[in-house]
């Protein structure tokens, strides 16, 4: 069995899940983006719950491409990446302790320079989006 990432729990996961996408249907720019293709927010959150506990603990309950959904949605911008960071961050530091938070951000901002990198290769300007 492999280690998790670091120490965190599944209710420490489906905690953040919940007050970040809590906190993005509030959002200016992220909601109307999310409000166009999340039309149940419960399977959603449970979706991307499964997709952190396979990232960061080894669970191999979530099945499916993250790079591939965000190209066919057709709206998502790289410059969209900045408020999602900077809003999962701000989740991470209310919901976790320090040193799991900072663990789980270093995560989480080095899967979204691979989805940045990965829709900006789309017209070939990565990163201007």
């Amino acid at each position: 069995m492999i280690p998790p990432r670091f120490q965190a729990t599944d209710a420490d996961i489906a905690a953040v899940v919940a007050t970040f996408y809590g906190a993005v249907r509030q959002h200016p720019v992220l909601a109307p983006v999310f409000a166009a293709h999340v039309h149940d927010w419960p399977a959603h959150e449970a979706k991307i719950t499964r997709f952190w506990r396979n990232a960061i603990l080894h669970d191999h309950s979530y099945n499916g491409n993250p790079l591939a959904v965000h190209r066919v949605a057709g709206d998502v911008k790289t410059a969209m990446f900045t408020d999602w960071l900077a809003l999962f961050d701000q989740t991470l530091a209310r919901e976790l302790p320090p040193g799991t938070a900072a663990a789980w951000s270093a995560l989480a901002h080095r899967i979204g320079r691979g989805l940045m990198f990965g829709l900006g290769d789309q017209d070939g300007l990565p990163g201007l989006r």
